[in-house]
């Protein structure tokens, strides 16, 4: 019965080890675990090969019980396993009492249980107001660590229900919180409107009434003037803007002062002077096409009343269509040219009643400075003039020699 187990011979090297001390420490009698045939000493057992013994786990090398005191069966492998006591002992912050997840490896390394080696900023940084909560974690985990929400109304849905300078609920607003607010505080909000959208003027009344403008919500708000106004453009009288087909660009008439009274003045594209400001009320008498490309000239509106005018007949002498050499904005009649007493006397003296159209005198109806004195009937024969000018020094048969002595055309 001679034994084939080791212990059976070796029991005594056995009890008589102490480093580490095998009987106290109750390590099983299968010498076979930690040692060979070669030798007791030194030990084939390594440790790490099984579970290494790093960091402060190395100082206790030699305290197998430390972490074997129930036997080197199913010894835990998870930390808190071991460090159950150090969980439940932690009070900065109350590991039990926040409900933190046992396992230590997310918060703890084997260096030391204490400092932690968690870092909040390294999943979610602690800014502004946040900071002050840094060791009030049920203040953001009170449903636990899975899942907790990162976007801001996941905590401040409360705060956003609640506000009411402007109502968020109300007014519908977006629930991305960053938008308006950062992690300084709730209040005051770090939204300021004028970077999107300055509110001047009639605007800056309605700073806090935010469905004034934004009644279909939050996105795609028109920035264009009529996006808003229209119902007061479509209602306006005076001028009708809708009958008088105005352009809906608002700017071009109004600003943010008020609708009324308009910051249009037609004064400065075009003056209503004389007759035309019997017409200021009346649109489309000049804007009967549109607004875009409203002739300046007078013909471009007055060409009718050019055509129909018979005294002179205007069409007939092919009178040029400039129509300020003649008229002023006055009235179209009387017409501010006076032959008589600008150029030459045909409606008295004794030209009166002697011609019949302005082509009589004016032979190219392209230049009305030209004419001619000795094309009509009583100056076309040159032989009867000559002699009558036969005693007159420098005498010329031509028209402008006949008007140089005779500007008046009198004898």
């Amino acid at each position: 019965n001679t034994p084939t187990d080791c212990v059976g011979c070796h029991l005594d090297d056995f009890n008589a080890t102490t480093d580490p001390d095998h009987e106290m420490a109750g390590f099983p009698m299968d010498c076979t675990e930690c040692h060979d045939e070669g030798a007791w000493i030194p030990s084939s057992f390594d440790h790490n090969n099984i579970w290494p013994l790093n960091g402060a786990h190395a100082s206790l090398s030699g305290e197998c019980l430390s972490c074997h005191s129930e036997g080197y069966e199913n010894t835990p492998t998870d930390c808190v396993g071991c460090h159950l006591d150090d969980f439940n002992a932690t009070t900065d912050p109350d590991h039990e009492l926040a409900g933190f997840p046992t396992d230590c490896t997310e918060c703890h390394d084997e260096g030391a249980w204490i400092p932690s080696s968690f870092d909040h900023n390294n999943i979610w940084p602690l800014n502004g107001a946040h900071a002050s909560l840094s060791g009030e974690c049920l203040s953001c985990h009170s449903e636990g660590y899975e899942n907790t929400p990162t976007d801001c109304v996941g905590c401040h849905l409360d705060d956003f229900n609640a506000t009411t300078d402007p109502d968020h609920e109300l007014a519908g607003f977006p629930m991305d919180c960053t938008e308006c607010h950062d992690e300084g505080a709730w209040i005051p909000s770090s939204f300021d409107h004028n970077n999107i959208w300055p509110l001047n003027g009639a605007h800056a009344i309605i700073s806090g009434d935010c469905l004034s403008c934004h009644s279909e919500g939050y996105e795609n708000t028109p920035t264009d003037c009529v996006g808003c106004h229209l119902n007061d453009f479509n209602t306006t009288t005076d001028p009708d803007h809708e009958l008088a087909g105005f352009p809906m660009d608002c700017t071009e008439c109004h600003d943010e002062g008020a609708w009324i009274p308009s910051s249009f003045d037609h004064n400065n594209i075009w003056p209503f002077n004389g007759a035309h400001a019997i017409i200021s009320g009346d649109c489309l008498s000049c804007h009967s096409e549109g607004y875009e490309n409203t002739p300046t000239d007078c013909v471009g509106c007055h060409l009718d009343d050019f055509n129909a005018t018979t005294d002179p007949d205007h069409q007939s002498a092919m009178f040029p269509t400039d129509c300020i050499q003649c008229h002023n904005e006055g009235a179209w009649i009387p017409s501010t040219f006076d032959h008589d007493a600008m150029y030459f006397p045909i409606y008295s003296g004794k030209h009166r009643d002697e011609w019949n159209t302005c082509m009589d005198c004016h032979f190219n109806t392209g230049n009305y400075a030209l004419f001619s004195c000795i094309d009509c009937h009583e100056h076309n024969n040159q032989t009867q003039v000559d002699d009558d000018h036969s005693e007159v020094p420098g005498y010329q048969y031509e028209s402008n020699a006949c008007f140089m002595c005779h500007p008046n055309g009198e004898n």
